[in-house]
């Protein structure tokens, strides 16, 4: 009776009191998916860091932290462990991710934070691609929308300019489309 009791406060409270498994795609072009098991500990642990959030921004800032740690835990249960930031420093290394092995898995990951009701702020979107400078270099990223009532900003939410576990660098998307983001 209390189990039954608890569930249903859990279900009308809106918190996810369970295990979650996504699906994180490495080796170029998603060659390979991993299923990463993130238990209910570490999911609290990014529940706690996004929920105190007070505007946008400062999501967007704690969105970049809580996908760092996201990726250094699958990193713990795969081989991404040896990603690092964009595709030239990986070598020949089982794990390696390309960009579109990273906004797959990052829209992924961004999409469960919105389905436990984590993010106040922002909404998920599909990825979008950049073809900056040339025809033969297109860049692909996970992207997130700001919920207002007017034009609503959308920013670029790229995990493959970072090595494993390091925060997602997060831009608007304008100037990300324009070739914003570190030098890799």
């Amino acid at each position: 009776m209390r189990r039954w009791l608890f569930a249903l406060l859990l279900a009308f409270s809106g918190a996810v009191a369970a295990d979650e498994t996504v699906r994180i795609c490495h080796g170029y072009g998603c060659l390979v998916q991993a299923d990463i098991r993130y238990t209910e500990g570490q999911l609290g642990e990014v529940r706690r860091l996004l929920i105190a959030t007070v505007n946008p921004e400062n999501e967007r800032k704690m969105l970049s932290e809580a996908i760092g740690r996201l990726y250094a835990w699958a990193g713990e249960q795969s081989d991404i462990h040896n990603d690092r930031g964009g595709n030239y420093a990986d070598g020949h290394v089982s794990g390696k991710m390309d960009c579109i092995d990273h906004s797959t898995s990052t829209t992924r990951l961004l999409k469960m934070l919105e389905a436990r009701h984590y993010l106040s702020w922002h909404r998920v979107l599909e990825p979008v691609a950049r073809n900056v400078a040339t025809v033969f270099f297109v860049h692909w990223s996970a992207v997130i929308e700001e919920k207002t009532d007017g034009e609503a900003p959308r920013f670029a939410v790229d995990s493959w300019f970072v090595d494993n576990g390091q925060p997602a660098v997060i831009l608007p998307l304008g100037e990300w489309k324009k070739g914003a983001g570190p030098d890799v």
